[in-house]
């Protein structure tokens, strides 16, 4: 099925969603009464993209802390360690609570189950359901902590791959006909900040490259997928409108457009920071790429002559019944989202939606 008007996943929570998970977490709210608010939160923003035009519905992933948090959630064995400097641009460096392995992991419930049936039950449409990459958790291997339980990071890498395979299997099983992998570390590979800080912790950029690479198909290769779509997203970065990484898709692109075992790449293009749309001249006949044009970061809303502009601009690289286009990333990685209103991410999608009629019909 062609998604034209995509999206990446995440959506802005109301402000007493918000509330409430923070209650939860401090034991101050029950998890059933937590439920009882997300699903009218869910239900409100569904109705808000069936509105908008857009042609694939999630749940805002309105039940995570953030994007990646499920799969923290629902296995055991990772813990809390000091807080660390994140180095983000375009704001203020910030310390966030890092996240290590801990222990065994130890699954105790599906990522995404407590998810997907309210879904099914009400989208009316077509759905989208996100799982991250492996390499996401992999990056929680420690020296020292985890080594007790997980001797080298291969054999995390595997123990990881295993859990989202699973889910992944399972989410097909239930119908689900379209499953995003989350995987922004990649960009760090074309950031030269990123690239500098891998070699001086004595990582190969190229090494680190073929193994995301080789996790990620290990978490599909092989899975009975005849009419449905795996996409994978990567960006550079999102928390309250910053980001991590800059530079072009160039250094990367000829490896990974064409090993990576996916149907649909969700590119961030929304600026300079993402270089130009040459990269695209490396993708496979049998992969499409989603245009991230529309900016997630800010509520002003690009002009729709642009957004065509650039569309054609792309489509002299990939044919355009292989394109589509979407925000460049969620409105929401975290729970305290982007720093654009409510009201803003509703004309953004509108936007996506009237961009996609217009460029296809």
């Amino acid at each position: 099925m062609q998604y034209r008007a995509d999206q990446v996943g995440s959506l802005l929570r109301p402000p007493e969603l918000v509330e409430a998970h923070s209650a939860y977490r401090a034991g101050k709210l029950p998890l059933d009464a937590l439920r009882e608010l997300e699903n009218q939160a869910i239900l409100e923003i569904l109705e808000q993209q069936r509105q908008s035009g857009i042609d694939v519905l999630t749940d805002g992933e309105y039940r995570r802390y953030n994007y990646y948090s499920n799969l923290v959630d629902a296995v055991e064995g990772f813990v809390t360690t000091d807080e660390v400097l994140m180095v983000w641009k375009g704001g203020e460096a910030a310390h966030s609570p890092s996240r290590a392995v801990g222990a065994r992991l130890q699954q105790r419930q599906r990522l995404t189950e407590h998810e997907v049936d309210f879904l099914k039950a009400h989208a009316l449409g077509p759905i989208k359901v996100t799982v991250t990459t492996p390499n996401q958790y992999l990056t929680m291997y420690r020296p020292g902590l985890t080594e007790p339980f997980y001797p080298t990071r291969e054999d995390l890498a595997q123990e990881l791959v295993g859990v989202v395979r699973r889910e992944i299997e399972w989410l097909i099983g239930q119908g689900v006909r379209y499953v995003q992998i989350d995987a922004p570390g990649y960009t760090a590979l074309v950031d030269a900040e990123g690239r500098e800080r891998l070699q001086q912790r004595g990582v190969d950029p190229d090494a680190a490259l073929q193994e995301a690479i080789a996790l990620d198909n290990a978490c599909v290769e092989g899975l009975a997928r005849e009419g449905v779509t795996i996409g994978l997203h990567m960006c550079r970065g999102n928390s309250r409108s910053r980001w991590l990484s800059e530079g072009s898709y160039e250094p990367i692109a000829e490896k990974l457009f064409n090993a990576l075992k996916i149907d649909r790449l969700l590119l961030e293009y929304d600026s300079d920071r993402a270089g130009g749309f040459e990269p695209l001249r490396f993708l496979p006949r049998d992969k499409e790429v989603v245009l991230g044009l529309i900016t997630t970061k800010e509520g002003r809303l690009e002009p729709e002559e642009e957004l065509l502009r650039r569309v054609d601009e792309a489509a002299q690289y990939v044919e355009m019944d292989r394109l589509a286009i979407s925000p460049q990333c969620g409105f929401a990685s975290a729970m305290a989202g982007n720093l654009l209103s409510m009201d803003e991410q509703r004309r953004k999608l509108e936007l996506v939606s009237e961009v996609a009629r217009q460029a296809w019909g």
